[in-house]
């Protein structure tokens, strides 16, 4: 195999490292890479190398900002009482779309999966808990997705949360059991949050 034909394959293995990209995809990706002007691919480049660079979690809720404190958490319109506890960032985007969420969030980046060696010391509940504690909370939304990880983790943090006197709610399920949250249109986000249960 040729040097240039072994670097190609090595652009296409990236690309395949990637979730949700196959090999097929994988090498239309890396075929297309090849079409950009010089300035296009170094934008591409430094584009992710500034990301990995600048990117990092906010020092209140976990979420992935460029800032000490990410806009959420500043935006002093938001409702601090309530947090909504999500998995991972992609989550609140789904949130933030339905326009129907005005408190603030907390992100776990991960699920309980003993399965996977993710214990709850590998997820950011400390930090929850340290804000419960610490600030004016009367309410956590639980918001992991419906799935057996989801569950388990959700069951966890209440049980942590019960004896602080707040209210403890679960998103109703009008989000698909099994199903994502990132992938959930913006009607079923407000339904869910709309109908949500205490636990």
């Amino acid at each position: 195999m040729s040097s240039e034909a072994i670097t190609l394959k090595k652009l296409a293995e990236q690309f395949a490292a990637l979730p949700g990209i196959g090999k097929k995809s994988a090498w239309r990706l890396a075929f297309h890479v090849l079409t950009l002007t010089k300035q296009q691919a170094n934008e591409f480049a430094n584009a992710i190398i500034k990301a990995h660079e600048k990117i990092h979690k906010c020092s209140i809720c976990q979420n992935l900002t460029d800032k000490e404190i990410c806009d959420i958490c500043e935006d002093k319109s938001r409702n601090k009482n309530i947090i909504c506890v999500v998995e991972s960032s992609k989550d609140i985007i789904a949130f933030e779309r339905s326009r129907s969420f005005d408190g603030v969030y907390h992100v776990l980046h991960g699920l309980i999966s003993p399965m996977d060696g993710v214990g709850p010391e590998q997820l950011s509940i400390k930090e929850l808990l340290s804000r419960v504690n610490n600030e004016n909370v009367q309410e956590v939304i639980l918001a992991t997705s419906p799935t057996i990880e989801g569950e388990a983790t959700a069951m966890y943090i209440s049980k942590l949360l019960k004896p602080l006197n707040i209210i403890v709610s679960r998103l109703a399920y009008g989000i698909p059991v099994g199903g994502e949250l990132e992938y959930a249109d913006e009607m079923t986000i407000s339904k869910a949050i709309e109908n949500r249960n205490k636990l």
